[in-house]
């Protein structure tokens, strides 16, 4: 009998068996932890204290921390870090909180757990806080308070049940997510060669929900741009250059620049001042544009198509005369890098396995959250829901509904220990 010719397997074909084997790998550390009887013992805490957790929820979200504004929400978390009983409990130049639960191996890296403080609403908005119908509402109750409570859940029954986490847990609440914050708070922390150096992986709590895997950073950049005149009186002084007039046709001009699907990539004129009267030739305009893409070469192009206008449309429509000169200035007001988290790394394969364990069915999706700033740095990070539900995102109106937490609390749990292991393993 002749000897069979070898197998030959392509480079495809052993990069999808070691994906594979990975995987499975993965998926039975899940499992060997899900058993452990202190892992139950935690998923009984979260149910002993659910209604504990909503009156947190309720109380976290009448603290008010608008931008810039985060102290007094940033003193309240760092007084339940130690109450809880974490390590180096502190407040940074910034404002984020940050607490250890330390490691039977200390010189294991850290894995970090964070959930921003911040909201959108300015100073002064109405915090009034409620439940209706099993239901939470409040400004910021599910963005992002609904995260913080994911956070202190996640200290809490750790500490409570005696877990033996295996490598550090870092906890964070960091200032400066929403808006023009830009990421401030995180950005801070990866500049710290403590933690920069230290931290293997970032798991982002934001929001509400248990069926999104934010793995894609969406990139964004803002930017303020403002044209200044001489102004005037719109009878005696007609014919003036009018700066509103100009960022009309600066408007015109940059939203006719084509934008591709596949990169989706968008823009958007969302805020424009300027004018003291009806009667009066504006002094200055200014308006702001967002614009987004998961292409940074996509952004780039914005960028150019932006300035392109201004320089176009200013000397087009100023006059002559000194008094009747137009100037314009375009400021960059937030950055937030796009990258994605590789398709073969640890922590994704961790989350998947998590939710294979948990039945759960979740999805990659793309979004700009604080995951973006470890992601552009080549570093392991990803953004989950808290688990529950929630609607009215950014508006007054904003809900939350606790059916479901349980299993986004279970989600965090297991990922966290996984990601760190548990020395009762």
């Amino acid at each position: 009998m002749a000897p069979l010719p070898p197998v030959r397997v392509t480079s495809a074909e052993a990069a999808s068996i070691s994906e594979s084997r990975a995987l499975r790998s993965a998926q039975q550390q899940v499992s060997r932890i899900a058993e452990l009887r202190r892992v139950h013992d935690a998923f009984a805490w979260f149910r002993a204290h659910a209604r504990d957790l909503e009156e947190l929820q309720l109380e976290v979200t009448s603290i008010p921390s608008p931008p810039w504004g985060e102290g007094a929400r940033s003193e309240w978390l760092a007084q339940r870090f130690t109450a809880i009983g974490l390590s180096d409990v502190h407040r940074d130049e910034l404002g984020n909180v940050l607490g250890i639960r330390p490691g039977v191996d200390p010189s294991a890296p850290f894995i970090a757990l964070s959930a921003h403080i911040d909201t959108v609403f300015p100073a002064g908005t109405p915090t009034h806080v409620r439940r209706d119908s099993g239901k939470l509402y409040g400004p910021g109750v599910s963005d992002n308070s609904s995260g913080i409570v994911a956070l202190l859940a996640m200290a809490s029954a750790i500490q409570a049940v005696g877990l033996a986490n295996t490598a550090p847990i870092l906890f964070i609440g960091d200032v400066g997510e929403e808006g023009e914050g830009d990421l401030r708070g995180m950005r801070h922390i990866y500049r710290q060669p403590r933690w920069s150096a230290t931290i293997a992986s970032l798991v982002v709590l934001d929001g509400a929900g248990s069926d999104t895997i934010i793995a894609e950073g969406l990139g964004s950049r803002r930017y303020e741009i403002i044209v200044r005149g001489q102004g005037g009186h719109s009878w005696s002084d007609f014919g003036v250059a009018n700066p509103i007039v100009a960022l009309a046709r600066i408007i015109d001009r940059f939203t006719r620049t084509p934008v591709p699907v596949s990169p989706k990539t968008t823009f958007n004129i969302g805020i424009i001042n300027g004018g003291t009267s009806v009667n009066s030739i504006p002094e200055s305009a200014t308006m702001r544009v967002d614009t987004r893409s998961a292409s940074v070469d996509e952004l780039d192009r914005l960028e150019r198509a932006l300035h392109e206008a201004v320089d176009h449309v200013i000397p087009e429509i100023t006059g002559r005369k000194k008094q009747e000169l137009l100037t314009a200035e375009v400021r960059v007001i937030g950055n937030r890098p796009a990258a994605d988290l590789p398709t073969e790394s640890q922590l994704l394969k961790m989350i998947r396995a998590v939710d294979a364990q948990l039945e759960n069915t979740a999805r990659i999706q793309r979004a700009s959250t604080d995951a973006n700033i470890p992601l552009s740095l080549g570093r392991e990070a990803i953004a989950i829901g808290a688990g529950g539900s929630g609607g009215g995102a950014h508006t007054i109106h904003e809900w939350y509904d606790p059916s479901g937490r349980d299993l986004g609390l279970k989600r965090i749990l297991l990922l966290t220990l996984a990601l760190s292991g548990v020395a009762d393993e």
